[in-house]
């Protein structure tokens, strides 16, 4: 049984900003990767949710942490169904569907995609992959579907259609939206993800909105569980016109709420090989310290001679 605590990204503006927890002399990417390496021994990518990393970026984290060090990495977002803007996107494939389509529209679906088109994101986001696949550090891509993608036909095929795209990696989904989860219907979702050998995403988050949902410690695959913390900021979830992700994740988990979190992650973590838990709480260096917490909460008792006990 191996339980990993980290964080959604090292990078955060509001976490450099706040200079409590990189040392100063960690200036550049690679220190402050290093650093971040040195107390925690998995990270989640999120920078590959808004752009499709290069391979040589991700050959530099393979080189820049230690052997045993994971890396989750977070879903393209045109490939969850988010809106996504074509600046975003290789200047090859810019161009190629500039030529199609004339001027592109300021907002790109994944429904209204030429196919080849398509078909080239996928490729060049397991070329991304690649290295952390070589150097033995990936651990789980993570598709976070939005809020609009309902347990429906169309939201099913599309949850299947991504898995199938991922075919040889081990992928974890998570909802937002309450209808995955209503009354009987959590026990359909469940086997769901089972049938496509993914990992079900344990979400502790604010509730009472159409795109909460439960906090649902199940397993679904034999080798993973992910257990992924957004803070209880019920005030700023869901708040409109949010300048970013701190914001809107902006909380620090008590100690009575990280022991009582410790207590389901560790009867989560007997069903499964390995159980990776990701605070996204990433307001300045809330997330950094509640992790380190969980991490001392997590740790085996150390061993005391008979004498001193």
């Amino acid at each position: 049984m191996s339980i990993l605590v980290g964080t959604a990204s090292w990078t955060d503006k509001t976490l450099i900003d706040c200079g409590r927890f990189y040392p100063k002399q960690a200036r550049t990417p690679e220190a402050r990767l290093r650093y971040y390496a040195s107390i925690f021994p998995m990270v989640e990518v999120d920078a590959s949710y808004y752009a499709i990393p290069a391979p040589a970026t991700a050959q530099a984290w393979v080189e820049r942490t230690p052997d045993t060090f994971v890396f989750n990495v977070k879903a393209f977002r045109l490939f969850t169904g988010h809106q996504t803007q074509p600046q975003v996107l290789h200047k090859d494939l810019q161009q190629a569907l500039g030529a199609r389509l004339g001027a592109p529209p300021r907002q790109l679906y994944y429904r209204d995609m030429p196919g080849d088109i398509v078909d080239a994101l996928w490729q060049r986001f397991h070329e991304a992959l690649a290295p952390l696949v070589a150097g033995g550090k990936l651990g789980l891509v993570h598709f976070q579907f939005p809020p609009w993608l309902q347990r429906n036909r169309e939201g099913m095929a599309h949850v299947a259609h991504c898995m199938e795209r991922m075919a040889g990696r081990t992928c974890s989904i998570e909802f937002r939206h309450a209808s995955w989860f209503d009354g009987a219907g959590a026990a359909d979702t469940l086997a769901f993800v089972r049938s496509l050998n993914a990992v079900h995403t344990v979400v502790d988050g604010p509730q009472g909105f159409a795109n909460s949902v439960p906090m649902l410690a199940e397993a679904t695959h034999p080798d993973f569980a992910l257990v992924r913390l957004h803070g209880r900021n019920a005030g700023t979830y869901n708040v409109r016109g949010a300048s970013s992700a701190a914001e809107r994740f902006d909380y620090d988990y008590g100690d009575a709420e990280l022991h009582d979190l410790a207590a389901e992650v560790v009867r989560l973590a007997y069903k499964v090989r390995n159980t990776h838990v990701v605070f996204n709480n990433c307001d300045e260096d809330k997330g950094q310290r509640n992790g380190i917490s969980m991490m001392r909460l997590l740790a085996p008792p150390q061993s005391v001679p008979l004498e001193q006990r």
